[in-house]
């Protein structure tokens, strides 16, 4: 067993130390004056950071970014939770269905989804194109996977069919039985799915590129634009992105934490 656990320990240590070191290396040029011809930088300033939370337009995208990236994943909770559960639980002989219609998004390639959609809503009787609704009706077909995956696992994983069953006979009616037993049980899987989707809304470039392009200049438009200046200043944009994906990650399951607890 010993043997076993030092090389499950080493393995682990390797893997961090092969997901942090860029990380901590990205850091360290963010805040370094000059880093060319030694191991470590030459000298440490925080100027970068300084130029970048003062700059108007790092705040308004990141602004946007948030905004279309809420209003995406609240519309897919508010349309997959429910929808799952009923298909789950009352028309099982759907699931394969909805599970092909959900996986739909991981075969089409982002350049061709954009031009699509640019093409159907550029014209007609609903003209959305190049506005912020487009983009988050994109962003809402992106998560759907992710959503459906965790949302689905955990249906299966506490067997709602039957905790279903249970609270009708005590005298539940359906919607009782879905607020009370079933939601409670599946929110960590909500949460779950809910960050997955958000970070991967977050990073997201293609489309927002090409949908809403300058219109709306999101975080990602943001970092690309200002590449070309300095990579110090890239760096840094780079470093506080993985910082408020940390820390909304941890208010998000910190706030799922306490709303399991008050539910008991």
């Amino acid at each position: 067993m010993k043997p076993n656990k030092a090389f499950h320990g080493s393995v682990a240590t390797l893997v961090m130390f092969y997901l942090f070191v860029p990380l901590i290396a990205t850091f360290l040029y963010s805040i370094a004056t000059d880093w060319y011809r030694t191991i470590l930088p030459e000298g440490y300033t925080l100027a970068w950071y300084q130029e970048l939370f003062t700059d108007p337009r790092f705040l308004q995208a990141l602004q946007r970014t948030l905004v279309v990236c809420l209003i995406a994943i609240f519309i897919s909770v508010g349309v997959m939770v429910p929808t799952i559960f009923i298909v789950t639980v009352y028309f099982s002989k759907w699931d394969r269905v909805l599970q092909g219609l959900v996986m739909l998004p991981y075969a089409i390639p982002g350049v061709v989804a954009a031009v699509g959609l640019i093409k159907l809503y550029s014209s007609g009787p609903i003209v959305l194109s190049g506005s912020i609704w487009l983009l988050v009706g994109a962003y809402f077909v992106i998560v759907l996977p992710y959503m459906y995956q965790g949302i689905r696992n955990s249906m299966r994983t506490i067997d709602a069919i039957r905790l279903v069953e249970a609270a009708e006979l005590l005298g539940a009616s359906r919607m009782q039985a879905f607020w009370k037993v079933i939601f409670p049980n599946i929110l960590t899987g909500i949460i779950v799915s809910t960050l997955l989707s958000f970070s991967t809304l977050f990073g997201e470039f293609v489309l927002a590129n090409l949908l809403v392009g300058g219109h709306y200049e999101t975080m990602q438009i943001y970092l690309i634009r200002r590449m070309e200046e300095s990579g110090h200043l890239t760096s840094a944009i780079v470093v506080t992105y993985f910082i408020l994906l940390f820390v909304l990650s941890g208010v998000v399951m910190r706030l799922g934490k306490s709303s399991k607890e008050g539910s008991r």
